[in-house]
């Protein structure tokens, strides 16, 4: 199997969740890292035993094959663009690029250069989401009707010392939290067809509660509120509720409803949790993730293997198949996501340009092979 260099663009506070679990995975090994604050990238290198680069002499770098993109939102276009210009394959953090027309524009760019996009999230690869996809694929609870998910709580500013961008323009819960909910439900049942949505933001400004700037007011000016009905191909109807400004709730992660019965999904934000099926006139019953090596906790009593993604990328480039964590699924969230907050300031039916085929189930034997051995 073939090792690839991997170069991380950005030294934020992902960048050490990167570093950290890369060494867990066959095929990849993470090389020189760069940002624009050269002090970051140094320290970065000096705790994970890397070298330091510019960015321009990352993406230069003959020992470096993918480029994974950890900056900020607003930057992921402009740094892939670089990456795939400069003869790199390119792995993004989520979201991939903030509209249609950029990744179509990167797409487009990768095909014509020959390499390959992929984007987080990577948690629908985990134990319990791949346990709930083979459920709903031997069709025990019949065809998928309808569902709920919801990710909501009151935001960042209470622990992180820089939540500004949260609250801008390519923040927002439906752009950062978003991912995975949609990701996950994309390889659950399918593409979106269509969907409509409402949005409002509930505080004008917010109070950072955390760190040198505590106390200090930053102003909101995305929807932090912001709730969607979503159509799929495939006739399933989900309601999605999203919203950074709700003090508590007891609204279950994901529930999707079929014909023959109801799975209940835990938070698609992480790779573990319990998995139940509900069939008619029984009660709850949890659905086995068959030992999947990512359903296994191996950080503060939870699994986190986020490089997993990355991981079957670099795999299925030296294989020659496609990875799981694609571009063309990559794509389709991000139109269903800025298609949401459209909806949301206009209240149009928007129906999806986009669409893309489920990525293919993780077995727990294809889960073994991407992980080191020792």
């Amino acid at each position: 199997m073939t090792t690839l260099g991997i170069g991380i663009m950005g030294c934020g506070n992902i960048s050490a969740a990167y570093l950290r679990l890369a060494p867990l995975f066959n095929g990849i090994e993470v090389r020189a890292v760069a940002d624009l604050n050269a002090e970051a990238a140094v320290a970065r290198a000096e705790e994970f035993g890397v070298r330091a680069e510019t960015p321009d002499g990352l993406l230069s770098a003959a020992d470096i094959d993918i480029i994974v993109n950890l900056t900020i939102p607003a930057a992921h276009f402009e740094v892939s663009k670089a990456a795939l210009e400069a003869g790199k394959h390119v792995y993004s953090e989520k979201p991939f690029v903030l509209s249609l027309e950029e990744g179509q524009a990167l797409l487009a760019l990768a095909e014509e250069k020959g390499l390959r996009v992929g984007s987080a999230p990577d948690t629908f690869l985990g134990g319990a989401h791949q346990a709930a996809r083979a459920k709903l694929d031997s069709g025990d609870i019949g065809t998928v009707v309808g569902g709920t998910c919801h990710v909501m709580s009151h935001g960042m500013e209470a622990w992180h010392p820089n939540p500004d961008f949260f609250f801008q323009p390519g923040g927002g819960p439906v752009l950062d939290l978003g991912p995975y909910y949609v990701s996950n439900l994309v390889q659950l049942i399918g593409p979106v067809k269509t969907l409509t949505a409402m949005s409002s933001a509930g505080f004008k400004s917010r109070t950072i509660g955390n760190g040198p700037r505590e106390g200090e007011e930053i102003p909101v000016n995305t929807p932090t509120n912001i709730h969607a009905i979503l159509e799929f191909a495939s006739g399933a109807i989900v309601t999605m509720g999203t919203s950074w400004d709700v003090w508590a709730h007891r609204h279950p992660n994901m529930e999707l409803y079929g014909t023959g019965g109801s799975l209940y999904v835990p938070d698609p934000n992480f790779f573990g949790g319990t998995v139940e099926a509900v069939m008619p006139g029984k009660d709850p019953q949890t659905v086995s993730d068959n030992a999947h090596p990512f359903g296994v906790p191996n950080q503060d009593g939870r699994a986190n293997y986020r490089v997993s993604g990355l991981a079957d990328m670099a795999q299925a480039i030296d294989a020659g198949r496609d990875h799981r964590c694609n571009g063309e699924l990559a794509l389709h969230v991000i139109e269903v996501l800025t298609g949401i907050l459209k909806a949301g300031e206009t209240g149009q039916r928007i129906e999806m340009q986009t669409t893309c085929d489920r990525p293919e189930a993780l077995a727990p034997d294809q889960a073994a092979a991407l992980l080191q051995t020792t």
